[in-house]
């Protein structure tokens, strides 16, 4: 005999949502080797283990998000998690759009769609990242969803560039955009 287990609230699927000619929802355990080919091409992200993607999707769903062109195919992602240190602040690790959909506002839209998902789960207050000095795209990014939030974004160098093991690594700056209301 089987026992049927409903999912927390928090983890359940929930229908994309249609932006354009492209849908924005939770991504699938099926997605992780498409969000790694994504970080990959991107040529600015650090390249994780395809496995960790695989990890990623199916542990952090809930707090990630991936965009879908018409066919169904990841085309852009954020991955993120909130802090265990500080439940209210997202953390958001990574985020990737293929060539084809730059400029199209993707990465807004997918930032926008699971910081609202996070808060209608959790209280949330911030959303934080680290971009790398010469990283424009990402500042440009968000400072955006700063803006569209009417929050602010305060910097400091979370990780100097000495802390990493490899030389030429530039510092770690974190952005933390805050307060956010929901």
């Amino acid at each position: 005999m089987t026992t049927a287990h409903t999912a927390p609230e928090h983890l359940r699927e929930e229908a994309p949502v249609s932006v354009r000619d492209w849908t924005v929802g939770r991504p699938r355990t099926g997605d992780g080797a498409q969000l790694w080919r994504l970080a990959r091409e991107s040529g600015t992200l650090d390249v994780n283990s395809s496995y960790s993607y695989l990890l990623w999707c199916r542990d952090f769903a809930g707090t990630s998000a991936v965009a879908r062109d018409a066919d169904g195919r990841p085309m852009g992602f954020v991955t993120g998690y909130l802090r265990p240190d500080a439940p209210g602040t997202l953390l958001v690790w990574q985020v990737a759009v293929d060539a084809a959909y730059r400029g199209r506002g993707v990465a807004g839209a997918l930032l926008d769609h699971l910081s609202e998902r996070v808060a209608a789960a959790h209280p949330l207050d911030a959303v934080e990242t680290t971009i790398t000095p010469d990283n424009q795209a990402s500042e440009r990014l968000f400072g955006a969803y700063a803006r569209r939030h009417g929050a602010r974004v305060s910097r400091t160098v979370l990780f100097p560039s000495g802390a990493f093991p490899a030389p030429g690594h530039e510092a770690e700056v974190l952005h933390r955009i805050a307060p956010l209301a929901f």
